[in-house]
């Protein structure tokens, strides 16, 4: 199972929107998107940054607070 490090998912959720929205305004194929959503690998750091603007949230708001269970 992939470690939790983004989240995409939830955010996308919680703002109504698809991995195939999101694919779409970033120019990305949506399984690449599927695969930021599912953990199993992760968006570059400009990709992150460029996720959070279309989603108008802080980059913070799509990462998983690595201090929060320890």
């Amino acid at each position: 199972m992939a470690k939790v490090i983004n989240r995409i998912k939830a955010v996308l959720a919680e703002r109504n929107k698809t991995g195939k929205w999101l694919a779409e305004q970033v120019n990305r194929d949506p399984a690449t998107v599927s695969k930021w959503c599912t953990n199993a690998v992760q968006p570059d750091l400009l990709m992150l940054s460029t996720i959070a603007d279309v989603l108008n949230v802080s980059i913070r708001e799509l990462l998983v607070d690595s201090k929060k269970d320890n």
